[in-house]
């Protein structure tokens, strides 16, 4: 196995596309190490970008965004005042993978690009719009996370490609966010289901959304539908219970040892009115 540690992305990717073996980065390494570890995958190239200037900076942006490196931890991510203001619900997804070890070393890149669907923070992503940029051989494009991953375990990046930033959007007046999972047990499990939900209102009236569900489908969903059934309305009794039928239609899960079918499809529509609710209290200031 080779080991390198880059000074740029450019390096980075240059090295990934000239090998014809497997490849894998290491920024926080709490799954590529573990891999290791257990002889699940051995890389002939392993490529450690945590040296590359930028790569553990939170950056508030010109218009009022955020710029995230691709190392920096859920730990920082946490501890960082005015992000969390900003995106509670990007910075609270981010904060329940894991242990407090695990927390110290853990990426938003890391989880995105691990493939699973029931990534925590990835619904939440998706929900507040977030995009990624990504270098290759052929320079850099910007994607958005809902396009990143395409089944578990894989993701539509392609040889050569590394992503190399996070970007937020701005929050803007009027708006909040929230993510909720289910899991069997109080801590460091992987969710059953998981709930992304942005939203802004306009006085009472919910006049943006996006809702994201995770560990529901192959990949993590934007429910356009979820969307629809909000939007116009006060969140009133009527609304959320259309939002969570809208949230139990669009779910294609599988039974296994954490939840069946039928359990996974209610659940989302339980979690897509809490969310729903704790976004929209947010958004009117009565909610921190």
């Amino acid at each position: 196995m080779d080991y390198h540690s880059p000074a740029s992305f450019t390096e980075a990717s240059a090295l990934a596309a000239a090998t014809t073996g497997v490849t894998r980065f290491l920024a926080g390494g709490t799954d590529v190490l573990v891999q290791l570890r257990s002889d699940m995958v051995t890389p002939d190239l392993l490529i450690d970008i945590k040296k590359i200037d930028g790569v553990s900076d939170i950056t508030r942006t010109s218009d009022g965004g955020w710029t995230l490196g691709v190392a920096v931890t859920g730990a920082e991510m946490s501890e960082h005042g005015e992000l969390g203001r900003d995106w509670p619900g990007i910075v609270e997804a981010m904060d329940l993978i894991g242990s407090t070890q695990v927390q110290g070393r853990a990426t938003l890149v890391g989880n995105l690009c691990n493939g699973s669907p029931a990534a925590d923070s990835v619904p939440a992503m998706i929900a507040a719009g977030v995009t990624v940029s990504v270098t290759g051989p052929d320079g850099e494009r910007t994607v958005p996370v809902k396009d990143i991953p395409t089944g578990p375990g894989r993701t539509s990046l392609a040889k050569g490609e590394v992503i190399s930033a996070v970007n937020i959007p701005p929050r803007g007046p009027n708006g909040g966010d929230a993510y909720l999972r289910f899991i069997p047990r109080t801590e460091m499990d992987i969710a059953v289901v998981g709930c992304g939900i942005s939203l802004r209102v306009d006085g009472d009236t919910v006049s943006e959304a996006r809702v994201s569900l995770g560990a529901v489908a192959p990949t993590v969903l934007l429910v356009e539908e979820c969307a629809k059934a909000i939007i116009g309305t006060a969140l009133d009794d009527a609304a959320l219970d259309a939002l969570a039928a809208a949230a139990s239609a669009a779910c294609n899960p599988i039974d296994d040892k954490r939840g069946t079918i039928a359990f996974r499809t209610e659940v989302a529509g339980v979690l897509a009115k809490r969310a729903a609710k704790i976004a929209y209290a947010r958004a009117k200031g009565e909610q921190a």
